[in-house]
């Protein structure tokens, strides 16, 4: 994961000046708050977009949009939500301009001390979740990887609080039934 080093913090701070857009925090603000949200912001990228580099990349551009934003948030959690707006706005956008699928996440998984069985289970989910429609694991990923509640949810993908219940009840429904057709495929070749 790419980090974002003062150098780039200055070089935000030389732009917003040329441009007379002020900085919405100070250095220490923002390295605090790039901290807390970084992995997961970049882990969530990764997953909806199925590529690695996309996901260095969007995560750079994200926080320099998160940074240029003239938008007063309320508190932590109302900036973090913005966050992954931008960020759920910037893969889409680059889905869009794309004219193949997403790749699997090569490497996503990795083997655990547990030995091979969970690393087939990781796999196989692994497998299904890139079979999702990019929605479907955009809800999925989250309401159960991030926590985030319904409203948040909505809030960030630009749909309503109301339907997120059902659209996740799908998507849950869909990831089983790729999860259930895996293993029974697979049972039928050995």
């Amino acid at each position: 994961m790419t980090r974002f080093t003062f150098a780039n913090v200055e070089r935000l701070e030389a732009t917003a000046g040329e441009l007379d857009v002020p900085l919405e925090m100070d250095e220490d603000a923002f390295r605090s708050f790039y901290d807390r949200t970084a992995r997961p912001l970049w882990a969530y990228l990764a997953r909806i977009t199925g590529d690695r580099q996309a996901a260095d990349d969007l995560l750079q551009e994200t926080y320099y949009r998160l940074l240029r934003a003239k938008v007063a948030h309320e508190d932590e959690a109302h900036r973090r939500h913005y966050l992954f707006r931008i960020a759920t706005n910037l893969a889409r956008d680059g889905y869009r301009r794309r004219t193949t699928s997403p790749e699997v996440i090569q490497g996503d998984v990795e083997a655990s001390a547990g030995g091979t069985a969970n690393h087939e289970v990781r796999m196989d989910l692994n497998r299904a979740l890139t079979r999702l429609k990019r929605r479907e694991r955009e809800l999925l990923w989250l309401a159960y990887a991030q926590g985030s509640s319904h409203e948040e949810i909505g809030q960030t993908l630009g749909l309503k609080t109301g339907s997120i219940k059902p659209l996740l009840f799908r998507a849950r429904r869909r990831l089983a039934e790729l999860l259930r057709g895996g293993r029974k495929s697979e049972g039928t070749n050995a």
